[in-house]
């Protein structure tokens, strides 16, 4: 007989697809598992407002967002770490004088730096200009990510997670980096849409394993309870944390390398198929 799990999430690549869809096996194991007397929390580096409906609709216990930067249990806010108003006026004019496009998350909206959306149109769709292929793709299914962006609004705000950025083409990740060292924690973007040298700037000191660790003495939870699933390298800490770290078959090498189990693709049921490996969602409890 098994005791009551924790099993953390992530989003992009892990829970999503590439499309950006929940693969129906995941929503059937998650809404099983917790119909089972397991917790389920989203593990994520997106803010609200880019959690879609159809994302929570699901059914989850609560939500660990901006890569740790808040904890919500239900629909209390356990805590809530923000970027303060300097550092947010530095990344906005430091992007702006490097020409590059990034978007500001918070948990009330996704602002858009001013040429943002073209550079995402064509990395999503492909050349809508020229291209019929990719304007019939744009105008027919369009990305409810570049359709979530709010554009022409202040970018000086007070309510800032975090901040993400395209593959710039005149400076490189590591200036970025270091120009934002005392600031931020910087690191790579995991939507591979967005290229390689993509990137998000988070609250120096905030990961997923610091979130979970407050939730857990919260919840009154051991951490031999706990189950994390993930596919980037921002869920390397959260896999170390955790008792039990299953990557996904299309995560980065480097997780894969940490965790302690591999499983299948998004696609190929990989959260449906540890679920039942670890007896989740049958009554064992």
């Amino acid at each position: 007989m098994l005791e009551r799990k924790i099993i953390f999430i992530d989003v992009d690549g892990t829970l999503c697809n590439d499309c950006g869809l929940v693969p129906e096996s995941a929503a059937i194991a998650i809404k099983q598992a917790r119909k089972n007397g397991h917790l389920v929390y989203l593990c994520t580096g997106r803010s609200k407002a880019e959690i879609y409906d159809f994302i929570i609709d699901i059914g989850f216990d609560g939500i660990i967002g901006a890569g740790g930067g808040f904890v919500q249990v239900g629909n209390e806010m356990l805590y809530h770490k923000k970027v303060s108003n300097e550092n947010v006026k530095h990344l906005v004019d430091f992007f702006n004088e490097h020409n590059v496009n990034f978007y500001i998350e918070s948990n009330g909206g996704l602002y858009a730096s001013k040429n943002l959306i073209p550079q995402l149109e064509k990395c999503i769709y492909g050349d809508v200009e020229n291209d019929a292929d990719a304007k019939y793709e744009k105008e027919n299914n369009p990305n409810h990510f570049i359709e979530a962006l709010i554009i022409g609004q202040d970018l000086y705000r007070g309510d800032v997670n975090k901040a993400c950025f395209l593959e710039p083409k005149d400076i490189s990740f590591e200036e970025i980096k270091n120009e934002f060292k005392n600031e931020f924690e910087v690191i790579h973007c995991t939507v591979p849409a967005f290229g390689d040298d993509s990137g998000e700037l988070g609250v120096p000191g905030i990961h997923k394993a610091t979130a979970i660790e407050v939730l857990l003495k919260h919840l009154d939870i051991d951490v031999k309870d706990t189950i994390a699933i993930g596919d980037g390298m921002n869920d390397a800490e959260m896999f170390e944390f955790c008792e039990l770290g299953i990557a996904m078959g299309n995560a980065k090498p480097g997780l894969k390398e940490i965790a302690d189990e591999v499983t299948d693709t998004h696609d190929e049921g990989g959260i449906y198929n540890s679920f039942k490996k670890h007896n989740l969602m049958w009554k064992n409890i």
